[in-house]
């Protein structure tokens, strides 16, 4: 059973809502505090007494303190979901974490540059080279992906895994920003699967207008 778990940071943030998804597809139940962007906080030092960063997400089960989303995800995943998104089998395992750290070192790079250029960069100063080159960056990791996905419904197999998690949450920007995308149909496909998860659709989901540059 797990002890009281909290998490800090605002629903509108991309790494918030990994461990949002995580704890909504294991069923947990947890306590979320608004921190960071509009709500400000970051600089609290109690706050940075959990994350000395001072960015978000912070994160405690128990008398358990951590930062970093991905290794979040994977102590929720390690702890409460065997058999759920935690494979057993070492091989398996393994697969998932290659596209977990892909997706640190590589995918969200990618994609949250056009986010941070659409946050950042009012829309009357846009310069459509600097962003044509940023779009087909991410274009090229969606690509990797839909090629992996041509042969399994989630990116290690046949279940969904801690790796579908941190790498799904870029779907709902990127299906909403207002930029030209290629037909990837199969990240498509896996777009609906996820879709059709309560949880992805809670953690996920959530509006993000307020954060963009006018």
């Amino acid at each position: 059973m797990a002890e009281k778990i909290k998490l800090w940071g605002r629903a509108n943030s991309a790494n918030v809502q990994k461990v949002v998804w995580a704890l909504e597809e294991l069923g947990l139940a947890y306590e979320r505090v608004d921190v960071g962007g509009k709500f400000g906080g970051l600089d609290n030092p109690e706050y940075e007494a959990l994350n000395p960063n001072r960015l978000v997400p912070a994160f405690q089960d128990g008398d358990l303190t951590m930062w970093e989303s991905h290794a979040i995800v994977r102590y929720l995943a390690a702890t409460y979901g065997e058999d759920k998104i935690w494979p057993a089998d070492p091989r398996q395992r393994a697969l998932v974490d290659q596209w977990t750290d892909w997706t640190s070192s590589t995918f969200q790079p990618a994609w949250l540059a056009i986010f941070v250029y659409f946050v950042r960069t009012p829309s009357t100063v846009h310069d459509a080279a600097a962003l044509k080159a940023i779009v087909d960056k991410a274009n090229a990791a969606f690509e990797i992906i839909d090629r992996n996905l041509a042969d399994k419904p989630f990116l290690a197999g046949d279940t969904l895994s801690y790796a579908d998690i941190v790498a799904g949450t870029s779907l709902y920007r990127w299906t909403n920003l207002n930029i030209e995308r290629p037909a990837f149909p199969n990240v498509e496909a896996w777009h609906q699967r996820l879709l059709a998860r309560p949880a992805f659709v809670k953690g996920v989901c959530v509006p993000f207008a307020d954060m963009l540059a006018k």
